[in-house]
């Protein structure tokens, strides 16, 4: 049942994103980051931690889990380090990812070759 309710909530995602997209004069860059604002705010008051116990992970697919990564890091790592842990924590969850995203466009700008 947790594949079904990944599956809707990923597309429930897309849908929001896509409605947005069409009735508002608003760029796929301002949605997205309309969306990493929004994972981030439902992570202050660990809402997305529940949806991500029900939804499995189809919670940590979509862009929203990338504000949750960031808050999620800052915020455990603030009561070890302190001031300092909220930026080692947004880093410790987030690298790997963002890392993992250079490295694939790096090699796909090498493979592709653009259309004029």
């Amino acid at each position: 049942m947790k594949l079904v309710y990944s599956f809707l909530f990923c597309g429930l995602i897309c849908l929001i994103g896509q409605m947005i997209l069409d009735n508002t004069k608003l760029t796929p860059g301002h949605i997205t980051s309309l969306f990493v604002v929004v994972g981030a705010f439902l992570d202050i008051f660990h809402i997305y931690d529940s949806i991500i116990k029900v939804v499995g992970g189809g919670a940590q697919l979509p862009i929203t889990s990338f504000g949750h990564s960031l808050v999620h890091g800052a915020l455990s790592n603030t009561s070890e380090h302190g001031v300092i842990g909220l930026f080692m924590g947004m880093f410790d969850l987030t690298a790997t990812g963002i890392v993992a995203v250079i490295l694939f466009a790096f090699f796909f700008t090498l493979i592709c070759k653009p259309k004029d």
